[in-house]
């Protein structure tokens, strides 16, 4: 047929049942299994086929079903405890955080450039996505006033299928926006909300959609729209496509469109944060409202006085331990794309581009990671070793610092307890857990309560989520050979792969070649021995996808696609396509193991092994990211160790060897040892342990707290004080920096200790010091003692204290404590400093005597 028209046709839903479309718009459903459930019964072929989309399964319900089910006392029951729990969730009036005293104003807006929240909405490629959605729940769990943005992929990431040679292969379609969980924003008058944007030669309009999860609401914004012009329409087509100039491009729609859509949309925010770099963007589309609004004012501002009450309130989280994978553009894309940014603030082009001036061996670059830290005020990397990294790696945007004082914390990740564990888990830690667990679950003694869990129940449980696993592995591998024509033989070789009751061991994640997912085939001969022992079997499942553009991770994925197909290793290593947030769901609920192997300390935080242990599962992994923090001997195992190795094959080397040491030794006869009863008593209390002390710590929940308590509450309080009257204070800050910065070739500094040869612990010494001040008041220069220990960057600082000034000299000096033994050096600096700066280093000046 030639159609000649289109017309979605909407059900009617029964009275009874109306509420079902509400439900399904709000991502509320995407962390409570009972909801979801309903729309399984609905249509199951439908939400299957639909990527468990709630609104499309209704659309696709027949009416004559909808009928029935209004009429089944059994679906009404089922329907009135959901709706029930989902009005007491909505309608809560006491929160975690309306329970605390946090002064505040304004709501925080979150930034990143992707989302993770389902299946159904694929508007994602990975780990930073999921975070970015896991967080977004916890906000709204948590009460926090809050609202997130981002940008509407209109073809998602990809579609991942693997051919019949194993080789990766990418489609993209047009997502049906009408039939996903979203919905358009409008106004008043129920016409769409539009923002604009000036980009080189012309001017991209661009809509909204909005995602409601739970309590909060996700702003997602969409240059598709008729006005633009095709290429403008295609720069929210797909996820990290593109080169230059369509990110440059895509990152001024994140972070200066989404600002202009949170004007549009009178949302009151108080606090920005930046997940990644990419929409740094946000902190000059502010100074430049701050500009505009001030302009023609008795008290209007100047650019840097607008920075600083930008910095005032944003904050920073770096998710990047490694400097390319830093969004860093040639400053020629940024002249041609921002040019006008900088007239318009009325500073030089040198003063723009020091803003995010990176110099990289190819020359200077424009970095959105740079611009992102020079633009807040508070930042922080995603677990305590990243943070480390990240102190060193932008330690040159602060000359003459230590490393671990760069203004750079961090708060590690955690995952959203209730959207990862499995229903039947959830029931029968209910049985034990206070009825308000699911608003606790970072309270760690809370937790303890799950050793009254008989292990026959807990064992139970887990085994069921195991062959649940394997029959959706065994259901997608089949799909898999008959798409790709595969022998009958293979296909229905498909049906048998993995034994429920054999130890198995997941390993699902993006597949960089950092991460290298082929180091357990480093001994072939080994792991066919290990797979095939008959006594003590062990199989592998893995799942990932690599960027379009990466051939070197595909080529991974190919190989072990190929061992999967080994006669020695078919049934035991099996690779499942299109890794997304149903098959990760699946195997962090259904394996014994979750292995993860990256060459550390590469992996900023990762977040899948969370997931796994919320199930039940160890992890066996590098120490690295989260890991490193969790692993207690107990809850799970470590491959390698701590050390650094001068080349990447001895690091690979070690790791691989002792991967397989202590799978073979370790490992596996744990998991099949029996005690004199027959149970796995000991291999129970290991899945207890890991359960018990992961998921409190580990828990989303537990994360946005820490963002909460260390940077929202300081950055609300302090954004007010130096925006407040006409932001007297941002005025006075930049004119006392401007004042400092000029003077301060002039600052000199000289210092004096007189230290015995020897010294017990709790012994001072004197340290005296003598400031050339240049003409900056003495009460602005912080004079320290720092004593750092030989060879390290182990270091303390002690304050002086001023005890003279006169004719352009100051002289300060203290007692220092000896605390700690060692063979210490000691040195003395002076720094700018008062005490309404955002940090210490905030002005990036130090001098040593």
């Amino acid at each position: 047929m030639n159609p000649i028209g289109k017309v979605t046709v909407v059900p009617v839903l029964p009275a009874r049942l109306e509420r079902l479309n509400e439900l399904a718009r709000n991502l509320y459903w995407s962390w409570t299994p009972h909801a979801w459930g309903l729309y399984e019964s609905l249509n199951l072929v439908a939400w299957e086929k639909f990527e468990h989309n709630p609104v499309r399964t209704l659309l696709e319900t027949p009416q004559a079903t909808l009928d029935a089910l209004a009429l089944d006392r059994d679906f009404l029951g089922r329907f009135d405890r959901v709706i029930e729990d989902f009005d007491a969730y909505m309608g809560a009036t006491k929160t975690w955080f309306s329970s605390r005293s946090i002064p505040h104003q304004g709501k925080v807006a979150y930034f990143s450039a992707e989302f993770a929240f389902a299946e159904a909405l694929p508007i994602y490629s990975g780990g930073l996505g999921v975070l970015a959605g896991d967080h977004c729940k916890s906000a709204s769990d948590l009460g926090l006033p809050f609202v997130g943005v981002g940008l509407m992929y209109h073809q998602g990431y990809f579609r991942q299928s693997l051919n019949k040679e194993g080789w990766q292969e990418e489609s993209y379609e047009d997502l049906d926006l009408e039939a996903l969980p979203l919905s358009p924003v409008l106004d008043a008058q129920g016409a769409e909300v539009r923002v604009r944007l000036a980009l080189p030669g012309r001017e991209v309009q661009v809509r909204a959609w909005k995602i409601q999860v739970g309590r909060i609401p996700v702003y997602v914004l969409d240059t598709n729209v008729p006005e633009n012009r095709e290429d403008d329409r295609a720069l929210t087509a797909r996820l990290y496509g593109g080169g230059q100039e369509m990110r440059i491009a895509q990152e001024m729609v994140l972070g200066v469109g989404g600002v202009r859509l949170l004007r549009a949309l009178n949302e009151d925010i108080g606090v920005y944060h930046m997940n990644e770099g990419h929409a740094a963007f946000l902190g000059l589309e502010r100074v430049r409202e701050l500009l505009e609004l001030s302009e023609g004012s008795e008290r209007a501002l100047t650019f840097w006085e607008a920075l600083e009450m930008v910095r005032a309130s944003s904050a920073f989280t770096t998710h990047t331990p490694v400097p390319a994978g830093n969004d860093a553009f040639p400053q020629e894309i940024v002249d041609h794309y921002l040019s006008k940014w900088f007239e318009r603030f009325a500073i030089s082009r040198e003063e723009f581009m020091n803003l995010a001036l990176h110099h990289q061996p190819w020359g200077p670059t424009f970095s959105m990671t740079v611009l992102a830290l020079k633009s807040s005020s508070k930042a922080n990397g995603v677990s305590e070793l990243h943070g480390h990294v990240s102190r060193r790696m932008w330690n040159f945007l602060y000359p003459g610092a230590n490393p671990e004082e760069v203004p750079i914390g961090h708060v590690t990740n955690g995952a959203h307890s209730l959207t990862f564990i499995a229903q039947e888990l959830r029931d029968l830690y209910s049985s034990v857990l206070p009825a308000d667990w699911t608003e606790r679950l970072e309270d760690r003694e809370m937790w303890k309560a799950l050793d009254k869990i008989p292990d026959a129940d807990l064992s139970g449980a887990v085994h069921t989520l195991k062959v649940k696993m394997i029959e959706f592995v065994r259901e997608r591998l089949k799909i898999q050979y008959t798409r790709n024509e595969a022998s009958a033989k293979l296909i229905q070789s498909a049906e048998t792969v993995l034994d429920p009751h054999a130890l198995t061991i997941g390993f699902a994640r993006r597949f960089a070649t950092y991460k290298r997912a082929t180091l357990l085939f480093s001994d072939l001969e080994r792991l066919k021995r290990i797979v095939n022992d008959s006594e003590r079997p062990v199989q592998f499942v893995f799942a990932g996808k690599a960027h379009p553009a990466d051939n070197p991770g595909k080529q991974y994925i190919q190989a072990i696609y190929r061992f999967s197909q080994d006669p020695d290793l078919a049934g035991k290593i099996v690779i499942l396509e299109n890794y997304d947030m149903n098959v990760a769901r699946h195997l962090v609920q259904g394996v014994d193991i979750w292995l993860n192997n990256p060459r550390r300390p590469l992996e900023a935080s990762g977040t899948s092994g969370m997931k796994a242990s919320f199930n039940g599962a160890l992890n066996f992994s590098i120490l690295d990211g989260w890991w490193r923090e969790s692993f207690d001997g107990e809850n799970g195992y470590a491959i390698g160790d701590e050390r650094e190795f001068s080349s990447l094959e001895a690091q690979d080397d070690f790791d691989g060897f002792s991967l397989f040491e202590t799978l073979e030794k370790i490992i596996v006869p744990a998991y099949y040892q029996r005690d004199e009863t027959g149970t796995r008593a000991k291999w129970m209390g290991g899945v207890r342990r890991a359960i018990e002390t992961v998921a409190p710590q580990f828990s989303m929940q537990r994360q946005v707290i820490d963002y909460i308590e260390g940077y929202y509450a300081p950055l609300w309080t302090r954004g007010a004080k130096v925006a407040a009257d006409q932001g007297a204070l941002a005025k006075e800050l930049s004119a006392w920096k401007h004042d400092i910065r000029a003077k301060w070739n002039d600052v000199t500094l000289e210092a004096f200790c007189e230290t015995p040869p020897s010294a017990k612990t709790g012994d001072t010494v004197l340290v005296q010091a003598r400031v050339h001040t240049g003409g900056i008041n003495p009460q602005f220069l912080r004079v320290e003692a720092v004593m750092q220990r030989e060879g390290t960057d182990v270091f303390s600082s002690t304050p002086l204290t001023l005890q003279n000034a006169q004719d352009g000299w100051a002289e300060f000096s203290a007692s220092v404590a000896l605390e700690e033994s060692g063979k210490l050096d000691i040195g003395a600096r002076v720094l700018p400093y008062r005490p309404e700066l955002g940090n210490l280093l905030e002005l990036a000046l130090i001098k040593w005597a």
